[in-house]
Protein backbone atom coordinates (compact mmCIF):
# COMPACT_ATOMS: atom_id res chain seq x y z
CA UNK A 1 0.00 0.00 0.00
CA UNK A 2 1.22 3.59 -0.49
CA UNK A 3 3.31 5.10 2.25
CA UNK A 4 1.41 7.52 4.47
CA UNK A 5 3.98 10.31 4.24
CA UNK A 6 7.11 11.36 2.39
CA UNK A 7 9.53 10.35 5.13
CA UNK A 8 9.25 6.67 4.23
CA UNK A 9 8.05 6.39 0.66
CA UNK A 10 7.43 3.06 -0.99
CA UNK A 11 9.60 2.45 -4.06
CA UNK A 12 8.41 1.42 -7.52
CA UNK A 13 10.54 0.40 -10.52
CA UNK A 14 9.21 0.67 -14.08
CA UNK A 15 11.38 -0.97 -16.72
CA UNK A 16 10.60 0.14 -20.25
CA UNK A 17 9.58 3.66 -19.23
CA UNK A 18 9.02 5.21 -22.63
CA UNK A 19 6.87 8.20 -23.58
CA UNK A 20 3.67 6.13 -23.64
CA UNK A 21 2.47 3.46 -21.22
CA UNK A 22 5.67 3.09 -19.20
CA UNK A 23 5.97 6.81 -18.61
CA UNK A 24 2.30 7.05 -17.65
CA UNK A 25 2.72 4.23 -15.11
CA UNK A 26 5.68 6.05 -13.58
CA UNK A 27 3.77 9.33 -13.38
CA UNK A 28 0.74 7.62 -11.84
CA UNK A 29 2.73 5.98 -9.07
CA UNK A 30 4.70 9.17 -8.43
CA UNK A 31 1.45 11.11 -8.07
CA UNK A 32 0.26 8.47 -5.60
CA UNK A 33 3.31 9.20 -3.43
CA UNK A 34 5.77 6.56 -4.54
CA UNK A 35 9.48 7.02 -5.04
CA UNK A 36 9.70 6.08 -8.71
CA UNK A 37 12.67 4.50 -10.47
CA UNK A 38 12.49 4.44 -14.28
CA UNK A 39 14.76 2.39 -16.51
CA UNK A 40 15.48 1.90 -20.18
CA UNK A 41 18.55 1.23 -22.27
CA UNK A 42 19.30 4.87 -23.02
CA UNK A 43 19.29 6.78 -19.74
CA UNK A 44 19.33 10.12 -21.56
CA UNK A 45 15.88 9.38 -23.00
CA UNK A 46 14.51 9.35 -19.45
CA UNK A 47 15.45 12.92 -18.61
CA UNK A 48 12.24 14.52 -19.85
CA UNK A 49 10.09 12.01 -17.94
CA UNK A 50 12.08 12.49 -14.73
CA UNK A 51 11.89 16.28 -15.06
CA UNK A 52 8.13 16.12 -15.60
CA UNK A 53 7.58 13.96 -12.52
CA UNK A 54 9.74 16.22 -10.38
CA UNK A 55 8.05 19.36 -11.67
CA UNK A 56 4.77 17.99 -10.32
CA UNK A 57 6.26 17.33 -6.89
CA UNK A 58 7.10 13.66 -7.38
CA UNK A 59 10.35 11.81 -6.78
CA UNK A 60 11.99 10.07 -9.73
CA UNK A 61 15.36 8.44 -10.45
CA UNK A 62 16.65 7.33 -13.86
CA UNK A 63 18.64 4.17 -14.60
CA UNK A 64 20.25 3.06 -17.82
CA UNK A 65 19.54 -0.67 -18.10
CA UNK A 66 19.66 -3.42 -20.69
CA UNK A 67 17.06 -5.79 -19.25
CA UNK A 68 18.59 -8.68 -21.22
CA UNK A 69 21.93 -8.32 -19.39
CA UNK A 70 21.76 -10.53 -16.30
CA UNK A 71 24.59 -8.84 -14.41
CA UNK A 72 23.15 -5.38 -15.14
CA UNK A 73 19.69 -6.38 -13.89
CA UNK A 74 21.11 -7.85 -10.68
CA UNK A 75 23.17 -4.70 -10.08
CA UNK A 76 20.25 -2.37 -10.78
CA UNK A 77 18.07 -4.06 -8.16
CA UNK A 78 20.93 -4.07 -5.66
CA UNK A 79 21.59 -0.36 -6.21
CA UNK A 80 17.95 0.62 -5.76
CA UNK A 81 17.46 -1.48 -2.63
CA UNK A 82 20.67 -0.09 -1.13
CA UNK A 83 20.26 3.56 -2.08
CA UNK A 84 16.50 4.14 -2.07
CA UNK A 85 14.82 1.41 -0.08
CA UNK A 86 12.84 -1.80 -0.50
CA UNK A 87 11.08 -2.24 -3.82
CA UNK A 88 7.35 -2.64 -3.37
CA UNK A 89 6.31 -2.55 -7.05
CA UNK A 90 8.16 -3.76 -10.15
CA UNK A 91 6.66 -3.36 -13.63
CA UNK A 92 8.15 -4.99 -16.71
CA UNK A 93 6.96 -2.92 -19.66
CA UNK A 94 9.89 -3.34 -22.06
CA UNK A 95 8.98 -4.75 -25.47
CA UNK A 96 9.90 -4.74 -29.12
CA UNK A 97 7.98 -6.19 -32.03
CA UNK A 98 8.67 -7.36 -35.56
CA UNK A 99 6.21 -7.82 -38.41
CA UNK A 100 7.70 -10.21 -40.98
CA UNK A 101 6.46 -13.06 -43.18
CA UNK A 102 7.75 -16.26 -41.60
CA UNK A 103 9.97 -16.94 -44.61
CA UNK A 104 11.64 -13.56 -44.15
CA UNK A 105 12.01 -13.67 -40.37
CA UNK A 106 15.70 -13.93 -39.52
CA UNK A 107 17.05 -15.84 -36.55
CA UNK A 108 18.62 -12.64 -35.27
CA UNK A 109 15.33 -10.74 -35.29
CA UNK A 110 13.48 -13.60 -33.62
CA UNK A 111 16.16 -13.80 -30.93
CA UNK A 112 16.14 -10.04 -30.26
CA UNK A 113 12.38 -9.97 -29.85
CA UNK A 114 12.39 -13.02 -27.57
CA UNK A 115 15.24 -11.66 -25.47
CA UNK A 116 13.52 -8.32 -24.85
CA UNK A 117 9.94 -9.50 -24.48
CA UNK A 118 10.47 -12.80 -22.63
CA UNK A 119 14.02 -13.35 -21.38
CA UNK A 120 14.24 -9.83 -19.95
CA UNK A 121 10.90 -10.38 -18.22
CA UNK A 122 12.35 -13.50 -16.61
CA UNK A 123 15.48 -11.74 -15.37
CA UNK A 124 13.52 -8.82 -13.93
CA UNK A 125 10.82 -11.04 -12.44
CA UNK A 126 13.41 -13.27 -10.79
CA UNK A 127 15.30 -10.37 -9.21
CA UNK A 128 12.07 -8.77 -8.04
CA UNK A 129 11.08 -12.04 -6.39
CA UNK A 130 14.48 -12.35 -4.71
CA UNK A 131 14.05 -8.90 -3.20
CA UNK A 132 10.42 -9.27 -2.16
CA UNK A 133 10.24 -12.83 -0.82
CA UNK A 134 12.12 -12.16 2.44
CA UNK A 135 9.56 -9.42 3.15
CA UNK A 136 6.59 -11.50 1.91
CA UNK A 137 5.24 -8.37 0.26
CA UNK A 138 5.21 -6.68 -3.14
CA UNK A 139 3.75 -6.61 -6.64
CA UNK A 140 5.32 -7.77 -9.89
CA UNK A 141 3.45 -6.76 -13.04
CA UNK A 142 4.08 -7.72 -16.68
CA UNK A 143 2.64 -5.75 -19.61
CA UNK A 144 1.21 -8.14 -22.16
CA UNK A 145 -0.48 -7.76 -25.53
CA UNK A 146 -3.04 -9.38 -27.80
CA UNK A 147 -0.16 -11.53 -29.07
CA UNK A 148 0.07 -13.19 -25.65
CA UNK A 149 -3.27 -14.87 -26.40
CA UNK A 150 -3.11 -15.55 -30.13
CA UNK A 151 -0.49 -15.44 -32.82
CA UNK A 152 -1.27 -13.18 -35.76
CA UNK A 153 -0.03 -13.59 -39.32
CA UNK A 154 3.50 -12.18 -39.68
CA UNK A 155 3.87 -11.74 -35.90
CA UNK A 156 5.50 -15.08 -35.10
CA UNK A 157 8.41 -13.61 -33.12
CA UNK A 158 6.28 -11.21 -31.10
CA UNK A 159 3.59 -13.80 -30.36
CA UNK A 160 6.10 -16.47 -29.33
CA UNK A 161 7.80 -14.06 -26.94
CA UNK A 162 4.57 -12.70 -25.47
CA UNK A 163 3.15 -16.20 -25.03
CA UNK A 164 6.31 -17.06 -23.12
CA UNK A 165 6.06 -14.00 -20.90
CA UNK A 166 2.43 -14.82 -20.09
CA UNK A 167 3.40 -18.36 -19.10
CA UNK A 168 6.21 -16.95 -16.97
CA UNK A 169 3.74 -14.67 -15.18
CA UNK A 170 1.32 -17.54 -14.55
CA UNK A 171 4.05 -19.75 -13.12
CA UNK A 172 5.32 -16.95 -10.90
CA UNK A 173 1.81 -16.12 -9.68
CA UNK A 174 1.15 -19.72 -8.66
CA UNK A 175 4.50 -19.98 -6.91
CA UNK A 176 4.74 -16.55 -5.30
CA UNK A 177 1.11 -15.72 -4.54
CA UNK A 178 0.95 -18.04 -1.52
CA UNK A 179 4.12 -16.33 -0.27
CA UNK A 180 2.60 -12.84 -0.31
CA UNK A 181 3.74 -11.59 -3.72
CA UNK A 182 1.09 -10.31 -6.15
CA UNK A 183 1.98 -11.22 -9.76
CA UNK A 184 -0.27 -9.92 -12.52
CA UNK A 185 -0.25 -9.96 -16.33
CA UNK A 186 -1.98 -7.05 -18.05
CA UNK A 187 -3.14 -7.62 -21.64
CA UNK A 188 -3.18 -4.34 -23.54
CA UNK A 189 -5.42 -5.12 -26.51
CA UNK A 190 -5.54 -2.34 -29.09
CA UNK A 191 -3.62 0.72 -30.31
CA UNK A 192 -2.31 3.04 -27.60
CA UNK A 193 -2.81 6.74 -28.18
CA UNK A 194 0.39 8.66 -28.81
CA UNK A 195 2.62 10.14 -31.46
CA UNK A 196 4.03 6.76 -32.52
CA UNK A 197 0.67 5.18 -33.32
CA UNK A 198 -0.77 8.32 -34.90
CA UNK A 199 2.23 8.83 -37.20
CA UNK A 200 3.13 5.21 -37.93
CA UNK A 201 -0.38 3.78 -38.34
CA UNK A 202 -2.59 6.69 -39.51
CA UNK A 203 -5.02 4.33 -41.28
CA UNK A 204 -5.56 2.42 -38.04
CA UNK A 205 -6.79 5.48 -36.17
CA UNK A 206 -8.40 7.53 -38.95
CA UNK A 207 -11.95 6.27 -38.44
CA UNK A 208 -11.86 5.93 -34.65
CA UNK A 209 -13.67 8.32 -32.30
CA UNK A 210 -11.65 10.46 -29.91
CA UNK A 211 -11.93 7.83 -27.18
CA UNK A 212 -11.31 4.91 -29.53
CA UNK A 213 -7.64 4.52 -28.61
CA UNK A 214 -6.22 3.26 -25.34
CA UNK A 215 -5.25 6.17 -23.11
CA UNK A 216 -1.84 5.57 -21.43
CA UNK A 217 -3.00 7.33 -18.25
CA UNK A 218 -6.09 5.11 -18.07
CA UNK A 219 -3.92 2.02 -18.56
CA UNK A 220 -1.61 3.21 -15.79
CA UNK A 221 -4.47 3.69 -13.35
CA UNK A 222 -5.20 -0.03 -13.63
CA UNK A 223 -1.66 -0.88 -12.49
CA UNK A 224 -2.11 1.22 -9.38
CA UNK A 225 -5.50 -0.38 -8.77
CA UNK A 226 -3.97 -3.85 -9.03
CA UNK A 227 -1.26 -2.99 -6.54
CA UNK A 228 -3.80 -1.64 -4.08
CA UNK A 229 -6.00 -4.74 -4.21
CA UNK A 230 -6.36 -6.60 -0.89
CA UNK A 231 -4.76 -10.01 -1.04
CA UNK A 232 -8.11 -11.71 -0.39
CA UNK A 233 -9.19 -10.55 -3.87
CA UNK A 234 -6.16 -10.44 -6.17
CA UNK A 235 -6.43 -10.27 -9.95
CA UNK A 236 -3.84 -12.20 -11.93
CA UNK A 237 -4.85 -11.32 -15.49
CA UNK A 238 -6.54 -8.12 -16.62
CA UNK A 239 -7.39 -7.22 -20.21
CA UNK A 240 -7.78 -3.61 -21.33
CA UNK A 241 -9.15 -2.46 -24.67
CA UNK A 242 -11.03 0.54 -26.11
CA UNK A 243 -14.76 0.13 -26.48
CA UNK A 244 -14.58 0.04 -30.29
CA UNK A 245 -11.85 -2.63 -30.42
CA UNK A 246 -12.96 -5.88 -32.14
CA UNK A 247 -12.08 -8.96 -30.12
Amino acid sequence: MPASDNTHKATALIIGAGPGTGGAIAQTFATAGYRVCVARRDKQQLQELVASIRSHGGEAHAYGLDACDEDAVIQCFADIERDLGPLEVVVYNAAIGARRPITELSAGTFRRVWETDCFGAFLVGREAARCMLPRANGSIFFTGATAALRGGAQFAAFAAAKHGARALAQSMARELGPQGIHVAHIIVDGPIDGEFVRTTFPDMVADRPDDGLLDPAAIASSYLMLHNQPRNAWTHELDLRPWVEPW
